[in-house]
């Protein structure tokens, strides 16, 4: 039977990797501009189908019923293509964002909430924020009464969700406001998933507040939806609605997902190794190796030395920045970078974004200096490494000894990967 997701510009898409892993049906990701949406749900062709931004409204008056919890928040998700050829709308949003609070440990009761984003996701928000006690409820939106010219209103909100697709692939590194205005905030909620940190994210991580992201609230909204799809069969020994969305399966699949679209970026210093294990560990788990220098030579069309030579370390830092955007958006990579690459602050961001970052570490005095401008005797790299040291381990998220073979230490990367992703 045909399964899929129709929205608009869905390129960011994971849907179709959870429900691959779910069910025993075809899944696809079906772009639709206003005109074609009509056409498709006229046609009826499909089982079931989930509804992405920004349709979520839309579809509202092409469903021949809709049950009491769409009704009740005016959003679909879901809709299913019954056994007498009519369209049900559900809204499996609303428990999937109910699931993403319950894990994160984030308390809406007798809280003061801002939603950013007035859309369907908004509108579901806003049912599970009342839901759950919440005090006072506030939406903005670029042009209602409430809008970001003004939000500074509600400088003594204490959750903020963002609901709005800003900051989402490829617009990575967007952020509608400041928390550092929000000294009241205790907790900040994204739903989206990809990246896996937005700046929104980011930044509340940086300030200490409890966040989290979209991955679970898409997980769970999928395991609701394929329930939906097939009356409870799925995959594997999934055989009941309640083993399809339970808990356990939610994080499961969460895990799943992680793995495959986690990046493993490597940081540490000149000739730590990091391009020869990077390699390494690409080869072992099936994926795609990006070496940032190689990719900087390549744009430059010169070797590193002579790109410090002609035109100094300034522009090969300006370059090094853009590949880095542009690289780590990209999902389920192994990406090795340059020494130098945390230096620079948004570099930082962007490289947290999407990965599990690891720094490779190796003794001073074995680092390989050869054919690199900056590190030419050991004096130089000592200095080097004091500067470095902190912003290596304020990226890092575990750190590998370079100090055998090479396969020695991919294979720990892997290990180190795999007990964060939870295999």
């Amino acid at each position: 039977m045909l399964c899929g997701l129709i929205g608009k510009n869905l390129a960011h898409s994971y849907s179709a990797i959870i429900h691959e892993e779910i069910g025993r049906y075809s899944y696809d990701l079906i772009n639709l501009s206003e005109e074609e949406l009509e056409r498709f749900l006229q046609r009826r062709d499909f089982r079931g189908i989930n509804v992405t931004i920004p349709y979520k409204k839309s579809v509202i008056p092409y469903c021949d019923s809709l049950d009491t919890t769409a009704l009740r928040i005016g959003s679909v998700n879901t809709i299913v293509n019954d056994s007498e050829g009519k369209l049900r709308g559900y809204n499996t949003d609303y428990f999937g964002f109910l699931a993403m609070c319950k894990c994160s440990n984030i308390d809406f009761k007798g809280k003061k909430v801002l939603i950013l984003g007035s859309g369907g996701t908004s509108a579901t928000v806003h049912a599970v924020a009342t839901d759950m006690g919440a005090s006072e409820i506030i939406v903005v939106s670029r042009t209602g009464r409430e809008n970001y010219s003004n939000v500074d209103r509600h400088m003594d909100s204490n959750v903020i969700v963002n609901t709005t697709p800003v900051g989402m692939y490829p617009n990575n590194g967007e952020c509608l406001i400041d928390l550092n205005e929000f000294t009241n905030c205790t907790g900040v909620v994204d739903v989206i998933y990809n990246p896996l940190r937005t700046r929104l994210i980011q930044h509340a991580q940086e300030l200490g507040i409890p966040c989290v992201g979209g991955l679970t609230m898409l997980v769970a909204q999928a395991c609701y939806s394929a329930q939906l799809f097939t009356g409870g069969k799925s995959r594997g020994d999934h055989s009941s609605a309640q083993k399809v969305s339970g808990d356990e399966n939610i994080a499961r699949l969460q895990r799943s997902l992680l793995r495959g679209v986690c990046n493993i970026t490597l940081i540490g210093m000149p000739g730590s190794g990091k391009t020869s294990i990077g390699n390494k560990v690409a080869s072992m788990l099936d994926r795609e190796f990006i070496d940032t220098d190689t990719l900087i030579s390549q744009r430059v069309g010169m070797t590193i030395p002579e790109i410090f030579e002609r035109h100094g370390e300034a522009y090969f830092r300006s370059v090094e920045s853009d590949v880095i955007a542009e690289y780590s958006k990209l999902s389920g990579k192994v990406i090795s970078s340059g020494g130098g690459a945390v230096l620079s602050e948004e570099n930082r961001r962007n490289i947290l974004q999407n990965s599990f970052v690891v720094q490779i570490t190796r003794s001073i005095d074995e680092l390989e200096a050869e054919g690199r401008p900056l590190s030419r005797s050991l004096d130089t790299l000592r200095r080097m490494a004091d500067e470095r040291q902190p912003l290596y381990d304020m990226c890092s998220m575990a750190t590998v000894q370079n100090d055998g073979s090479v396969e020695n230490a991919a294979r720990r990367v892997v290990e180190v990967f795999n007990a964060y992703t939870g295999d």
